[in-house]
Parts: structure tokens; sequence; C-alpha cells
């Protein structure tokens, strides 16, 4: 979130060998599932599924529930981001069900908050927004804010696919998830941010004012161009450009 994807895929890199080497299997489980979502936000959706694919299995064998339903949350997270929202919905509600079955409430702002995005996708409003205020109210009785300004964004997304698209409501949203990501310095959150809302402007016509606030942002980073991400955002950028 820090703004260094690639320096943030070499550490996932590394633990998951030094876990590998250990021999242990709750060490591997533990690393397997907890660099699934830095792969997540890098765009590297291949590999976050291989270690899903992975975990699961193990976790089964050793009777480790948390770890199993961790690695079925972030197969649901890539089924979300890649076109297979009903897939997404089915897999992220029974690793919903399965961690909080362990009594855990650690990560639920960003699973729901996925979830909302997939309801979305499936047009089905009703149930994305009340995944979201579920993940909002998650963010605020938690105190987990590390994802607060995903949140928001997703919001923002979600008011845009309605049959009549909420314009301002998003607009709301996408600026709220800029601020609180400034303040957290939450570099690529706040690049996220910005491209959900230079592509609102952009589609109203206010091309230059969606560059204005694109640019700076794009412009801080110093690593990560080959990233999901960083591509996107350059790729919008150049469309500005013209």
């Amino acid at each position: 979130m820090l703004g260094y994807p690639e320096a943030a895929l070499a550490d996932v890199t590394r633990a998951v060998k030094h876990a590998r080497e250990t021999g242990h299997a709750a060490s591997l489980m533990f690393a397997l599932c907890v660099t699934g979502p830095t792969q997540i936000f890098c765009g590297e959706y291949d590999a976050a599924t291989a270690q899903s694919e992975e975990v699961v299995p193990l976790a089964d064998q050793k009777g480790a529930a948390l770890w199993k339903a961790w690695g079925k949350l972030n197969e649901g997270c890539v089924s979300s981001l890649t076109g297979k929202a009903a897939d997404a919905v089915q897999t992220i509600i029974a690793g919903i069900t399965a961690w909080r079955s362990t009594g855990s409430t650690l990560w639920m702002p960003f699973y729901l908050a996925r979830m909302a995005r997939a309801y979305g996708d499936l047009g089905q409003l009703d149930e994305a927004w009340r995944y979201i205020h579920e993940a909002t109210t998650a963010v605020e009785t938690t105190k987990e804010r590390w994802c607060e300004a995903e949140v928001s964004r997703l919001a923002g997304e979600i008011a845009l696919l309605s049959p009549e698209p909420d314009v301002a409501k998003a607009q709301v949203y996408f600026e709220r998830a800029l601020a609180v990501a400034g303040a957290q310095q939450a570099k690529s959150w706040e690049l996220r941010a910005a491209m959900s809302l230079a592509r609102l402007w952009r589609d109203q016509g206010k091309v230059q004012k969606a560059r204005e606030l694109l640019g700076p942002v794009y412009g801080w980073f110093t690593e990560g161009f080959d990233t999901r991400d960083l591509k996107e955002a350059k790729a919008l950028l150049d469309q500005l450009a013209l």
C-alpha cells in the first residue's frame, strides 16, 4: 500500500521461499496466506491463485480451518477481479463463513468490500450496498483502517454501476478515498483512487482536470512500473494527453 509494489513482491518471494525451507507446515500455510493479498494488490492473479490452490488442501489435511478459509478468501478475490463475479460471490461467502467460525474479524473490511463489488458486477446492487455498508461498519468497529481508502473507492465504483449512475455520489466516495489514502501515505491506494476519479472526470469532459490529478500521483512512483495498476495509470495518462 505504501507504493513499492516491486519491493513487496520481492518480499513475497523471500517469505514463501523461507517458509518452504523450514519444512514446517504451519509456517508455509501462514506464508502462502498472508502473501496472497500482496500478489492480488499487485495484479499477480495467477501466482495468487497458485498459492490458494496449494494452501487450501494443505490446510484441510492439517485441520487448519483459519488458513483454509483465508486461502478461499484469496481465491474469491481473484475471481472477483478476473470477471468471474458469480464464482467470487460463492467462494467469498464460504470463506467469510469459515473465517468467522474461527472467531477472527481480521481482514473482513477488505473481503466484504470485494464481495460488494462482485455483487455490483452481477447487477445485484442492493446486495452490493449491503456489503459495502458492512465493510464500512467493520472498519469503524475493528479500527482496521489499512484498507479504508479502497473500501471507499469500491463504493464509488458501485455507485456508477446502477442503470442511472450516481455520479455525484461516486465523486464523494472517490474524493474520500483520496483523502484517506493521502493521510495514510498509502500511495498505491491513492493511485487507484486517482484513476477512478480521473476516469469519472474524463467521461465528463474534464480531461485537463483528470490529467492534473493523476499525473503527480503517478509521477511519485519510482518502481513497479510493470505491475498492473501502474500500467493502467500510464495508459490512462497517455489517453488523457491526446
